[in-house]
């Protein structure tokens, strides 16, 4: 579908994932089973819809191949197809990571 997928989060959340060498997800991918990702056209709306308001948020490209086949892409909002990532999100994927939304 495309070679680079992003995942939004806490600035917290992010420093600990790169201690751990893997981000896990936050609590609705817990809940969900998977870790909820977007392509670069579904950034914004991801944002406003689920991160309205909120600072210190940090968006993380991430290399979609190297994902392998834990990365499904599925129907959520609208029944537009989403990356859905089924396993941790290993630190040798990340692109690049940096502040987005709202700063302080």
């Amino acid at each position: 579908m495309t070679d680079t997928v992003y995942k939004i989060c806490g600035r917290e959340e992010w420093l600990e994932a790169q201690s751990a060498g893997a981000y896990l997800g936050n609590a609705d991918d817990i809940r969900d089973g998977f870790i909820h990702l977007s392509a670069a056209d579904q950034v914004e709306g991801t944002l406003a819809r689920h991160f309205a308001g909120r600072t210190g948020l940090v968006l993380v490209a991430v290399d979609a191949a190297a994902l392998g086949p834990a990365l499904r892409w599925e129907p959520s909002r609208g029944g537009e197809l989403f990356p859905h990532l089924y396993g941790p999100l290993p630190m040798s994927a990340v692109r690049s990571a940096g502040p987005i939304g709202p700063q302080p």
